[in-house]
């Protein structure tokens, strides 16, 4: 790939700050307007940031962990960095569209790289009805929550949640309940990637309900349609030795 020509975006921490300094002073950086990649300093919380704040450009990016997980970045490093970029494997992301109607009749509409997350807003468990491709499959979901996760966001709050780690390459989307009540011995499912989930908010007065679209949150909903955007494509960067499919694989057998 081309990567001759660099930008440089940090996170607000002294550490990231200092390393993008460092880089500056031994590559050039031309603006994200002229760049062919973008090196992201952070953990895995900026480096969803940047996404969302790139995504017009289609600009891979590739991450350099200064932060605390770094499940999406790579290590850190000041040398060698175009031979890097040069030999760096690339994965493709694609997003969730959500639409959202909230009680008032207003419909909102965000984007969600990790995932789409239905909360309860009172000390009242929420009660939804879940629908895949029009097809009611869980008639009533007493519980905290639900999320919808991509193959990238598995191992983010889907897996905080027990929900399964997806590889990227699976096409599927992962449903997974939050603090479920009943029915109580459902673990959640596993959909193709061209499913169409709704959540329907049952009782929407006795127990409002909000939702959260990677950062971006809707309160006091009453239906949320998610959706993968298939036409819609984010590239990350990873080094050969240790790339996102690896690291996929090898959180499944971590005890």
């Amino acid at each position: 790939m081309a990567c001759d020509k660099m930008t440089f975006m940090a996170s607000e921490t002294l550490q990231a700050s200092a390393a993008m300094q460092d880089l500056r002073q031994r590559y050039d950086d031309v603006g994200p307007e002229q760049a062919d990649v973008v090196i992201a300093l952070g953990g895995d919380g900026f480096m969803l940031s940047v996404l969302h704040e790139t995504r017009h450009l289609s600009l891979p990016i590739y991450g350099m962990n200064q932060g605390t997980v770094g499940f999406l970045m790579n290590r850190f490093t000041l040398d060698d960095l175009p031979h890097r970029l040069q030999a760096a494997q690339r994965a493709v992301v694609h997003p969730l569209t959500m639409t959202a109607l909230d009680a008032a009749g207003a419909e909102h509409q965000a984007i969600a790289i990790n995932e789409v997350s239905v909360f309860r807003e009172t000390r009242q468990a929420a009660k939804i009805r879940i629908a895949i491709d029009g097809q009611v499959r869980l008639d009533e979901l007493v519980c905290d929550g639900v999320l919808i996760a991509t193959p990238a966001g598995s191992t983010a709050y889907n897996l905080s949640a027990h929900g399964p780690i997806i590889p990227l390459e699976a096409n599927i989307l992962g449903l997974t309940p939050i603090s479920a009540f009943r029915p109580r011995r459902w673990r959640g499912a596993l959909l193709p990637a061209s499913a169409q989930v709704r959540f329907e908010v049952l009782e929407p007065d006795k127990r409002p309900v909000s939702v959260v679209a990677d950062n971006q949150e809707i309160r006091t909903v009453v239906r949320i349609d998610v959706a993968e955007d298939r036409g819609s494509e984010l590239h990350l960067l990873f080094d050969p030795e240790h790339n996102l499919e690896e690291r996929i694989l090898n959180e499944q057998f971590i005890p």
